[in-house]
């Protein structure tokens, strides 16, 4: 009798681990990416803006692209020229694929990042890279809001040589337009290089 009772509970071990084992190889294995998985986050799902050139942008025109959206302003001394550097590395580690990144850089200071000035900030970098602005301080406000984005104006010595405290990271979104990652400011080019490779293979 207790033979007979361990039998069956030694089959009923090698049906549980069999059915785990199908289970398993049935589930796909979640992306290592380097950066922080936001994917379903229900925030940051799109914009609406204006570009250097005057033509209104929405997520849906880069659809196809993996697009990094990173909240900055030109005269920014450190955190946002350093940040768009590493992207315009990224975009030379992809090689044939860097024309499928798209980055935008959205302005925080509309009082001094004109469409022209925009324009040659982005120049600086990579031709491709796009900046976008807001119609008014109060569109700004309510997409920093949305999309978790601090900023705040710093009073320098005259009235415009102050300075914008920001959030330095970026936001990434996969070729279908939904929102994946979060990358912190300082992650480094060949990390982000390697989630975007992930994300355009179908990550």
């Amino acid at each position: 009798m207790r033979r007979r009772s361990a039998l069956k509970k030694i089959a009923s071990s090698a049906v549980l681990a069999g059915a785990v084992a199908v289970f398993s190889a049935c589930t796909p294995d979640k992306p290592s990416f380097r950066g922080i998985d936001i994917t379903g986050a229900d925030y940051a799902r799109g914009f609406a803006l204006t570009d250097f050139n005057g033509q209104p942008r929405t997520l849906g025109d880069f659809a196809g692209k993996v697009v990094v959206v990173f909240f900055g302003y030109t005269q920014c001394p450190d955190v946002c020229p350093t940040t768009m550097s590493e992207m315009a590395q990224v975009k030379q580690t992809l090689g044939a694929d860097g024309d499928r990144l798209q980055v935008l850089f959205v302005s925080v200071d509309p009082d001094r990042d004109t469409p022209e000035v925009l324009m040659a900030y982005m120049a600086a970098f990579d031709p491709g890279f796009l900046a976008l602005y807001a119609a008014s301080p109060d569109q700004l406000a309510a997409l920093a809001k949305d999309f978790k984005v601090y900023y705040k104006r710093v009073d320098g010595k005259t009235p415009t040589s102050y300075t914008m405290d920001h959030t330095a990271a970026s936001y990434v979104y996969d070729p279908q337009g939904r929102l994946r990652l979060y990358s912190r400011y300082g992650s480094g080019a060949q990390a982000m290089a390697e989630d975007v490779k992930l994300l355009l293979n179908g990550a």
